[in-house]
């Protein structure tokens, strides 16, 4: 391996459309990919929209135990608990050998109400600090372990960490044109590849959470490498290619991801995630 290779790197990755193929299945070349950049010191994490519940898993499959793990889109970031460390028996969020390092709430109440005026019949669903869940009818194809379904008032229990709309009967454009409309305030928000929207408390993204990790980390800005997919990696793309980092797209992602990029690879279906790896290991990626 050149010098350069061997130069240690914070490593974030998405999960859907980058680590996992859009069928969720995990290629055995990204596995080994991954577990390659771990054992030549780089340090390896999770970025992802996704729950903690459902974000452990991935870890496990990959075969890694990052120091800190970004969830929910940047507004809860897990933190591996130390050997020796005592966790109080009534803290919320400690699971798998992790707890709860930083988390992010808001008041949904405004931006459900505001939301449901132009969707009325879409799916919605909110999380709130510990993990729980509630949702309404038309949210099948979300895992909803630790959740319930309510009705539409009975998401406004308490403060959330995100709220998740879905609307099935809209193309993504047509999607996109509708919630641009709405004119969301004091949120932050990100539409996925399907028609679904996820909102954030106003400033936190995977961007805001990679910083705080970086700092506890003690890497450099140009010591950033981040890998993702969607319209809610663009923000974490700009952070990392600010501060010298390198921003990777995947090959399928829409043209307003690609382009935040500093770079594009393979799509996930050609496991584009494991030839940036290669390149990475050998030197190549980082040349010039």
């Amino acid at each position: 391996m050149s010098g350069a290779a061997l130069e240690r790197r914070l490593i974030a990755l998405d999960v859907d459309g980058t680590i996992l193929g859009e069928d969720g299945s995990l290629s055995p070349r990204v596995t080994e990919a991954v577990r390659s950049a771990e054992a030549a010191g780089h340090e390896v994490t999770i970025a992802t929209g996704r729950n903690w519940l459902s974000t452990f898993p991935v870890l496990e499959q990959l075969g890694i135990s990052p120091e800190y793990v970004v969830c929910a889109n940047g507004a809860l970031i897990m933190r591996r608990i130390q050997e020796g460390e005592v966790v109080p028996e009534h803290e919320n969020g400690s699971s798998h050998g992790y707890r709860q390092y930083a988390i992010e709430l808001f008041d949904p109440t405004e931006v459900l109400t505001l939301i449901r005026e132009h969707l009325p019949e879409a799916a919605y669903l909110v999380e709130y600090g510990d993990g729980f869940r509630r949702f309404t009818p038309g949210m099948d194809e979300w895992n909803l372990e630790n959740a319930e379904e309510v009705e539409f008032e009975g998401l406004y229990a308490e403060p959330v960490m995100r709220v998740v709309v879905r609307s099935p009967d809209h193309d993504e454009e047509a999607f996109l044109a509708i919630v641009e409309g709405i004119g969301l305030k004091h949120v932050t928000y990100a539409i996925g590849w399907t028609s679904w929207l996820d909102i954030a408390p106003f400033g936190v993204s995977k961007a805001t959470a990679m910083e705080k990790v970086r700092l506890a980390l003690s890497y450099r800005s140009d010591e950033v490498i981040v890998a993702g997919d969607g319209r809610n990696d663009i923000e974490m793309f700009e952070w990392a290619a600010a501060g010298g980092g390198i921003a990777v797209a995947m090959g399928q992602a829409p043209d307003v991801v690609r382009a935040a990029a500093t770079r594009v690879t393979l799509p996930v279906e050609e496991d584009g995630l494991a030839v940036f790896f290669e390149e990475l290991l050998s030197g190549e990626a980082l040349a010039g």
